[in-house]
């Protein structure tokens, strides 16, 4: 009864978070909004259902289709369900409650995060299973996981473990704040030699393990990593990982590390693998307890025009349906100095550079799109974005340029309040991110 009731107080909270963020006034923190907008809430203006090219909007500005965002999250949903798959898609890419909230009705499990100040913006608006792909070894952050776990009896929240030194932390920070539940721990499997985190060999685990048991302030529930860190990846080495990572599962079940447990979590799945995640995980064999397979890719629900578009599993599995990109960033030629060069008013500070440049795709000229052919992106100042155009190139000072972005991680990041806009340039709401 005390779960029931904490987890409706916490749903009651979400809902009211949620609203309060059409409560928020528009001012000079957001970029790109109308400016006779200021002193509207998000809400009323949203009402307005202003036209993104004739209604007041400033270059450069970014949008976030409507219609492919709806599509990319059905889809995922469909996929998990199809392959049995429990889903915790990565906040981290957007730090967007609203989305986290679509994302929770579509189905998903819960949402991973990587730091604690993401966790604490996703217990703000009510998330109640949080899987924190990451070790957490902050004494402030454990005293503060600790009083959330005790206060919330419904609350769920994992995260790894990689390291008897960070085992120890851990346990010392609880145990300094009193800690009533454990917390429950995930041991990393690393990628691979020269990998990001993660222990690097199966008898390393068992060592943490042990220290994990040996602790009662932490509860080991499985097994969890990254596919997406393994050094020159190539379908056969993700499978091979991944066959690791469900073999050590295997291991502990037989040394009897889960017999406490409700189920157990095994858990991997970035953006560009998550097929060979799926197809892997199939293969589990019975446990002495049933498996929570939690896939957890996150840059799906925008997907992108550049690193995912040419490493989504759906390309190789074409059956299975297409993600859509679904971010586009205006940005308005400011500058015509040669037959052969332009400049449009966004940088670094509004797109994506960490991986690819952005895509010019389209050009806007009174009310009329149309393709963006011999105009190219070829470099980012801070404020400035560098246009190489060949003579077939229609492009005028004024004229704005649509790009597509490539790795959405660094797109939501940039914009702190996004216009969601339907094919016809209508904004219907507007997305808050919190980085």
């Amino acid at each position: 009864m005390a779960a029931d009731n904490a987890a409706d107080h916490s749903a009651g909270r979400a809902a009211r978070e949620l609203a309060r963020l059409s409560e928020e006034r528009v001012d000079h923190r957001f970029k790109g909004l109308p400016p006779d907008a200021e002193g509207l809430t998000v809400g009323e203006l949203a009402a307005q259902r202003r036209n993104l090219f004739t209604d007041g909007f400033t270059t450069p500005v970014l949008a976030l289709s409507a219609e492919r965002l709806e599509h990319n999250l059905a889809l995922m949903e469909t996929y998990s369900e199809r392959h049995g798959l429990a889903f915790a898609p990565h906040g981290k890419t957007s730090m967007a409650p609203q989305l986290f909230a679509r994302q929770m009705e579509r189905g998903a499990w819960g949402i991973t995060l990587a730091v604690p100040h993401q966790v604490r913006v996703a217990r703000a608006f009510g998330v109640e299973r949080i899987f924190l792909a990451n070790e957490l070894v902050d004494a402030s952050a454990l005293r503060w996981i600790a009083g959330e776990l005790d206060a919330d009896p419904s609350f769920r929240f994992i995260c790894y473990v990689d390291s008897v030194p960070g085992v120890a932390l851990m346990d010392a920070a609880l145990r300094e704040a009193n800690a009533t539940r454990p917390v429950d721990v995930v041991v990393e499997l690393g990628a691979g030699d020269g990998a990001r985190t993660g222990v690097r060999t199966e008898a390393e685990c068992v060592e943490i393990a042990n220290a994990v048991a040996a602790a009662d302030t932490l509860r080991l529930v499985g097994v969890a990593g990254y596919e997406g860190e393994v050094p020159e990846a190539t379908p056969e080495r993700v499978r091979a990982w991944l066959e690791r990572l469900t073999a050590l599962a295997v291991d502990f079940d037989k040394a009897n590390r889960f017999a406490d447990l409700d189920e157990v979590v095994v858990s991997a799945g970035g953006s560009a693998w998550f097929d060979a995640v799926a197809d892997v995980f199939a293969q589990i064999p019975e446990l002495s307890v049933p498996v929570l397979k939690l896939l957890r890719s996150g840059a799906y629900v925008s997907h992108d025009d550049g690193h995912y578009r040419h490493l989504t599993p759906f390309n190789r599995v074409p059956d299975e349906g297409a993600l859509h990109p679904a971010f586009r960033l205006w940005a308005q030629v400011v500058s015509r100095p040669t037959p052969e060069q332009a400049f449009t008013n966004a940088g670094k500070r509004d797109a994506a550079y960490d991986i690819d440049l952005p895509e010019a795709q389209v050009v806007h000229r009174g009310g009329v799109d149309r393709p963006a052919t011999g105009v190219t992106v070829t470099g980012l100042s801070d404020q400035h974005g560098w246009v190489r155009t060949t003579p077939e190139a229609d492009l005028a000072v004024g004229d704005w340029v649509g790009m597509g972005l490539s790795h959405p991680c660094t797109s939501f990041d940039k914009w702190q309040l996004i216009p969601l806009v339907e094919g016809d340039g209508t904004v219907t709401d507007y997305i808050r991110t919190y980085f």
